[in-house]
């Protein structure tokens, strides 16, 4: 409605009435003068009256636990609290006495905001039973759980509800909580119906694209195929040199001979260092070095770089014989290869530690040469280590312990863990202690 000023020349704007329609038994309501909105009395009187803005709604006890925060996941952690339903949201108190004291004090409790969320049934984020999830706007998760089917029931119903009508007053609340005049709803209004326009161009432009796109997707697809038809080969590539073979991970018979070898040029570098400057280290090979260290080794050993185990960088013998069992324990076949678990196993069940080394001379000798050099090799060095037991504090027992499952692995891990681990580091311990008999 406009009204000419009597001082001024140019119409102005008044304060526009309710653009919400009301009951016919309402229309005879006394309109307050008063210079604010009267649309913004009437829109918040009307709800009040409907029961929309009235204070709680449902009250109880419920377990709860938060799932996530803005997508990331969280630990559960399950508590008992008491429950509020309000008019938007969900909160949280210990009992109904924290309940009246937060509401004299003006203390905000943890909630849950309604507007927006989500509640449904879940079987699956919990083992628990009478599970509902509710996920925020936010995308925040919570779980709320009962043990009892018509307690958890009433809640899942009254939230539910609450949510439904959120979305429904949405539209109402905007117009209560701010000041509006005729020409902002209509500004409002062409918003809207831009927004919808600049939708419906969306959707064409994606349909036409997709139409005319189907020859351009043939196109990338026969030019693909043609690329991979012309890819160089593996071998191509690793004589070129763009690909080169890893050390840690590769099978020991392929290893040595690429190094023209019967043992990893590795493994000799890393027994050489130990005994060069290790052998009186406490734990030798049964305390850990830095794992960052022992990565930085890896990568360096991978690309072939010159490497010098007396640098600094090395200097914690621990980094190197950790690299060494890692170097061992990632090899596909191991050093006492699949094939030959079983008959080791059996050597070892003998009753006679003749008969028993006599089988292990026997296995060792029908070994691939690379296996059985490297085994040598190893078995010579942790026999040093032995020797000088009384300064690194390793006997054969801790020594067994340490590289009995790096050695050797059953290839299905179908058996009695615990009996095969009995058999794997007394196989290690036989032939550390009876080298001799066993390798020479």
């Amino acid at each position: 409605m406009r009204i000419k000023s009597a001082s001024l020349p140019q119409d102005r704007l008044s304060q526009s009435k309710s653009m919400v329609l009301i009951d016919d038994n309402e229309a005879t309501k006394v309109i307050s003068r008063h210079r604010r909105n009267h649309s913004q009395h009437y829109a918040t009187d009307n709800l009040v009256q409907r029961g929309f803005l009235g204070n709680q709604n449902k009250e109880g006890i419920l377990n709860k636990t938060k799932m996530s925060e803005k997508g990331k996941k969280l630990r559960k952690n399950w508590t008992t609290t008491y429950t509020v339903l309000s008019e938007e949201r969900l909160e949280f108190y210990k009992d109904a006495k924290e309940l009246t004291a937060n509401m004299k004090s003006g203390i905000k409790s943890e909630y849950i905001d309604l507007r927006g969320a989500q509640i449904e049934w879940t079987n699956e984020k919990s083992s628990r039973k009478n599970v509902v999830q509710i996920t925020t706007l936010s995308g925040n998760e919570f779980l709320l759980q009962s043990d009892a089917d018509v307690t958890i029931q009433e809640w899942f119903r009254a939230i539910r509800n609450t949510i439904d009508s959120l979305g429904v007053l949405q539209p109402f609340s905007a117009l209560s909580v701010r000041k509006s005049s005729s020409t902002e709803v209509l500004h409002q209004g062409n918003e809207l119906k831009e927004k919808k326009s600049e939708q419906r161009r969306s959707l064409v432009f994606k349909l036409q694209y997709s139409a005319s796109d189907s020859s351009d997707r043939n196109r990338v697809k026969t030019r693909l195929k043609k690329f991979i038809i012309r890819r160089p080969s593996l071998k191509t590539l690793q004589e070129k040199g763009l690909i080169k073979d890893q050390v840690f991970g590769c099978h020991l018979a392929t290893l040595c001979k690429r190094e023209n070898s019967t043992v990893p040029n590795f493994v000799q570098m890393c027994i050489e260092a130990v005994e060069k400057r290790g052998l009186d280290a406490d734990g030798l090979y049964r305390v850990s070095g830095n794992l960052s260290t022992i990565q930085k080794l890896r990568f360096v050993v991978n690309q072939e770089e010159k490497l010098n185990l007396d640098d600094s960088q090395w200097e914690d013998i621990h980094v190197v014989t950790g690299a060494l069992k890692m170097f061992f324990r990632e090899l596909p076949d191991p050093l006492f290869p699949h094939c030959f678990f079983e008959q080791f196993v059996e050597a070892i069940k003998l009753p006679e530690s003749e008969r028993q080394i006599s089988a292990l001379r026997t296995l060792v000798s029908r070994l691939p040469p690379c296996n059985r050099d490297t085994m040598r090799a190893l078995f010579e060095h942790l026999r040093k280590i032995v020797v000088n037991a009384s300064s690194n504090l390793m006997s054969t027992q801790s020594l067994g312990i340490v590289f009995g499952p790096t050695l050797l692995r059953p290839e299905n891990d179908s058996g009695n863990m615990a009996v095969c681990m009995v058999y794997q580091n007394q196989i290690v311990e036989l032939m550390i202690l009876e080298y001799d008999a066993i390798f020479c």
